[in-house]
């Protein structure tokens, strides 16, 4: 498959709005024209009514004057609200884009990135509106015109002209210098930021932990060290653009005062007239302003080009499959590995490695020491993490060809710490079902104990659960995760951990809920609960990512009592024979 062209996105975002451009650039050339008006008023009038003490050319003057401002006022705010447009469209395309993309990465994606490096990338969304439907968009439309105002000042005062040509190569050099200067410091400031959000991101999400174990001292030097580079960067980057403004000033001063004296000298010489020269100043004006104002855009345009090529990258990242070809009925869930191995990064060592193992209907016990593999495991039946090496197979096709949303309801996943999102309870059992029934609802939520909950809530199934379900139990939470993922009745469960919340009685209905669903449904638990392992009907037991013991539970169970778990040179074959 070919990589997108670079900024693509982009260029499909705009492509719309080239009407709207278009009516920009039009206004822009009659608020252009009219600019014309006031030199030639003032020229006018030092040459021609002063001279011939004209009051009646005055009075036209000032008539037609005072129309032409008027119009370039209605021109000026017809072309805000012409940007405000154009910024409303692309903020509102860009930004669903934008969201769609994330929906649609692959987990192991979204893991790669701290949760703050996701949240940086809207923030980059208005840069890159601010520079397509703000002060940079003007100016661009505007730079065209400054030839002509150029054109006119040669016409009025060539040897003011020359003066002029000769300094807008100076202006565009130090927009130059100020872009390089600028690309760096805006680099470093956004390195910064981003370290400061991931801390807050942090503790955030740890709030709990840190007022529980009084970690104020600890987490404030790391506040303080992150916000003071912050705050480092954002200095020296408005330090930086601060110079280069002023120098812009300067520089803008010092051709205002040689076209000045260049003009005096040619008045002395009766080579110009003084009209002639005030005209021709106020054009110039014209022209040195948007060089002038290059040099300050340069910020908004260094930023938002980084932002644009964050975006593009972000954008560019492979999705997760969004259409399969053929719209299967509900598989029998029969789960297979084939030689399968995963590994976080290219050339680290592999988490699991060559994993062959045949998983029917019924309960499959997953044990092993802690960091051993079970829940990646778990996440690689899922389609969570793609394998690095080898296949993982549901009816005996590659689960690759299937779309997360086929695979979100042939399959139910409880993942080991059950996370809620704000919103009803009947929303947190429904999950991602927005076409789940009421039955549908209730029906899991009784197998999975949660209809008892809501019966003891005042407001039954329509309780805010709060934010990530901390308005609920961690055993209220856990049953709730275990009802999501018994929405639709898919033939696969994947368990992690499920009962690590619940009491001793909660269990126990947990085990007899699963040896219900066992009996044609291909259930996958990782436990440590003796409960749960004795409901258990196959073990699979993982050590150092290799499936070490498989068969029988009560074949397997007494022979795992206090003793270590050799690991084989070949992986077992099937989850119903011993390895």
């Amino acid at each position: 498959m070919t990589a997108p062209a670079a900024f693509a996105w982009l260029r499909e975002e705009l492509a719309p709005l080239r009407g709207r451009l278009a009516e920009l650039a039009l206004v822009s050339l009659f608020a252009n024209l009219l600019a014309l008006a006031v030199p030639i008023f003032v020229l006018q009038v030092y040459d021609r009514v002063i001279a011939h003490a004209g009051l009646t050319t005055l009075q036209g003057l000032v008539a037609g004057v005072l129309a032409s401002l008027a119009f370039d006022l209605v021109l000026k705010e017809s072309r805000a609200a012409v940007l405000r447009r154009v910024a409303l469209t692309v903020d509102v395309g860009l930004s669903r884009r934008l969201f769609g993309k994330v929906l649609a990465l692959p987990l192991r994606i979204l893991e790669e990135r701290p949760g703050a490096h996701w949240q940086s990338l809207f923030r980059d969304v208005e840069a890159v509106r601010n520079a397509v439907a703000g002060p940079p968009a003007v100016l661009l439309t505007d730079l065209p015109f400054a030839l002509l105002f150029l054109g006119m000042v040669f016409l009025l005062a060539p040897v003011v002209g020359w003066v002029l040509l000769a300094a807008l190569p100076v202006f565009v050099a130090l927009g130059l210098l100020s872009g390089r200067a600028l690309r760096a410091a805006v680099r470093r400031e956004t390195a910064a930021g981003q370290g400061r959000d991931a801390l807050l991101a942090e503790l955030a999400a740890g709030r709990a932990t840190l007022k529980a174990q009084d970690l104020d001292a600890a987490v404030t030097p790391r506040w303080e060290e992150r916000q003071a580079a912050g705050i480092a960067a954002a200095h020296a980057r408005g330090r930086t653009g601060d110079r280069f403004g002023a120098l812009g000033g300067v520089l803008a001063a010092l051709t205002t005062v040689a076209m000045t004296a260049v003009g005096a000298w040619a008045i002395v010489g009766h080579e110009l007239t003084v009209g002639a020269l005030v005209a021709a100043n106020m054009l110039a004006t014209r022209v040195i302003t948007p060089f002038n104002q290059l040099v300050g855009a340069w910020q908004v345009l260094v930023q938002a080009v980084a932002a644009a090529r964050r975006l593009d990258a972000a954008l560019s990242l492979p999705e997760e499959r969004r259409e399969s070809a053929v719209e299967r009925g509900r598989p029998q869930g029969r789960l297979a590995l084939e030689r399968a191995g995963f590994a976080y990064a290219a050339g680290a060592r592999p988490v699991l490695e060559e994993l062959s193992v045949e998983l029917r209907p019924g309960i499959t016990a997953v044990v092993g020491r802690n960091g051993c593999g079970k829940s990646t495991l778990l996440k690689l039946l899922r389609g969570l993490y793609a394998p690095t090496s080898g296949r993982v197979l549901l009816d005996g096709a590659d689960i690759a060809q299937f779309t997360r949303t086929q695979l979100s309801r042939w399959i139910g996943y409880v993942p080991q710490e059950a996370v809620l999102f704000a919103g009803t309870l009947r929303d947190a059992v429904a999950g991602g079902r927005t076409d789940a029934t009421d039955e549908e609802i209730l029906r899991a939520s009784r197998a999975a104990g949660v209809h008892a909950v809501a019966a003891g809530l005042p407001d039954g199934y329509d309780t805010q659960v709060g934010e990530g379900g901390l308005r609920l139990s961690g055993g209220q939470r856990q049953r709730v995760a275990l009802a999501r993922a018994l929405v639709g009745d898919p033939p696969v469960l994947l368990l992690d951990e499920p009962s690590g919340n619940l009491d001793q009685q909660a269990e126990q209905e947990l085990r007899s809920l699963l040896a219900e669903l066992g009996r044609d449904h291909t259930i996958v638990l990782v436990t440590h609960s003796p409960a749960l392992l004795a409901a258990a009907d196959s073990l699979m037991v993982l050590e150092q990512g290799r499936i070490a013991l498989a068969g029988p539970a009560r074949e397997l169970l007494p022979r795992l009592s206090g003793r270590p778990v050799p690991v084989p040179k070949e992986p077992a074959g099937t989850a119903g024979a011993p390895a």
